[in-house]
């Protein structure tokens, strides 16, 4: 069977849907605190600033753990990598159910999940498309983006009913079982590279055997050493830093919440994040199409400027019930959500060659840092104003204001090397 599929289709589709699969699996948790931080809240009487601590080490390791596992990819193989942070991904969800204490919750929530999370972050996406596409790739980086859009629209619906006609432990139990599930077929059909099967990557010619890798934190550190170098890395990071804490940070932690406080149901608000799931979905995938056809700095300008607008709106838009202005409020800001991914990753790869994977891992852990601090300033401004009308507006500037970073990479884009080793390599870096 699986020798007739490779016969019909190059296995690098294979090993996208499998990397789709995994991502989705990994999504559950990720779609799971906006859900928890009332049901938390009540049962131990914990402030939502507490909470949100433990939301903002997830959101903080997400990110700082995508470098390395772009490292250790190289030198493990991306199926072992992959099985093992969806391991840690179920250790983390299914052991809270035990928890007691705000600490339990951090280390669980927080470091477990957090780390098994960013080992399948988006820099996965960038190693898995940079390794087995070179056509279609913005296109496919678009689609496995998607993957996490795709698990927080099976899982959130689902999630909020568990909590609602049972409790938090069932739902944090039934993400634990969905990680867990997609292991066997991740060591089963899971590929590293090309190569391995004798066969060049989609739309290449030529078989190319994988660089043997150093040490994994090595080649990590000295990514970012390089890339710190560089005025396109501090531009691109920035961008993308406001990119997290206007989305993960903050709408993805805290519009639940900020729809409860107006009086809508928190099934409601859970299905309307939803749809912001099932319009990325098409949104993600378009940017990917526009990558490969147009400028990633025009996109990226657009994107966070339309971001930045429809922002501002929003506290205009909540209610009790689901009026037409916040459904194309949902409609928009789904469109936008991670459309923002793709022109970067195609950005690092033009700026920064054949690290550009390890490099978007430094970046995206800027978008988690910005996602953290924003997680956790928004829930003092709500513990100590009452609402969060304060936070959606700083948000709104800040994206403007990241469009204006994108733009700015239009400066100076004469081609230098990246670093001694990277001379003469295809997608020499400008600064």
């Amino acid at each position: 069977m699986l020798f007739l599929v490779r016969r019909l289709v190059h296995p690098a589709w294979l090993v996208a849907a499998v990397a789709f699969v995994a991502l989705i699996g990994a999504a559950g948790f990720r779609a799971t605190p906006s859900v928890m931080l009332h049901p938390l809240h009540e049962e131990f009487g914990w402030q939502l600033a507490t909470i949100s601590a433990a939301v903002s080490v997830n959101l903080l390791l997400f990110g700082l753990t995508a470098p390395f596992a772009a490292a250790l990819m190289d030198r493990f193989g991306i199926r072992r990598v992959v099985a093992a942070a969806l391991v840690l991904v179920s250790l983390g969800s299914g052991l809270t159910v035990f928890m007691r204490t705000s600490f339990e919750l951090i280390l669980l929530w927080g470091v477990l999940v957090g780390v098994g999370t960013g080992s399948m972050a988006l820099a996965f996406v960038a190693t898995v498309t940079g390794r087995w596409f070179v056509k279609r790739r913005g296109l496919v980086t678009g689609v496995l983006t998607a993957g996490g859009a795709t698990g927080q629209l099976i899982f959130l619906p689902v999630l909020a009913y568990l909590i609602e006609q049972s409790s938090w432990r069932t739902a944090s139990l039934v993400v634990a079982g969905a990680a867990l599930t997609v292991v066997p077929l991740v060591l089963w059909l899971l590929r590293d590279h090309p190569s391995d099967l004798g066969l060049p990557a989609y739309g290449a010619t030529e078989v190319v055997p994988p660089v043997p890798a150093g040490g994994a934190a090595r080649r990590a550190l000295g990514a970012l050493r390089d890339a710190s170098r560089t005025r396109a890395f501090w531009l691109l990071a920035g961008g993308f830093a406001i990119c997290g804490a206007t989305t993960n940070g903050l709408v993805g932690t805290h519009f639940i919440p900020a729809a409860h406080d107006h009086g809508m149901t928190e099934t409601t608000a859970a299905s309307l994040l939803a749809l912001v799931g099932l319009f990325d979905i098409a949104g993600t995938i378009a940017s990917g199409w526009l990558t490969d056809r147009f400028d990633s700095r025009i996109l990226l300008g657009a994107y966070y400027a339309l971001r930045g607008g429809s922002l501002l709106l929003l506290p205009a838009l909540f209610g009790d019930v689901v009026r037409p202005s916040m459904v194309v409020f949902i409609l928009f800001y789904g469109l936008d959500w991670v459309a923002t991914v793709p022109p970067t990753v195609a950005l690092c790869r033009e700026y920064f060659g054949d690290r550009g994977a390890v490099v978007f891992g430094w970046v995206f852990a800027s978008h988690q840092i910005g996602a953290a601090v924003a997680a956790s300033a928004a829930g003092i401004v709500r513990d100590q104003l009452g609402n969060y009308d304060l936070a959606w507006y700083v948000a709104g500037l800040l994206a403007i204001g990241a469009a204006g970073l994108s733009l700015m990479l239009f400066r100076r884009r004469g081609a230098v090397a990246f670093a001694p080793a990277m001379a003469g390599a295809p997608g020499s870096v400008p600064r």
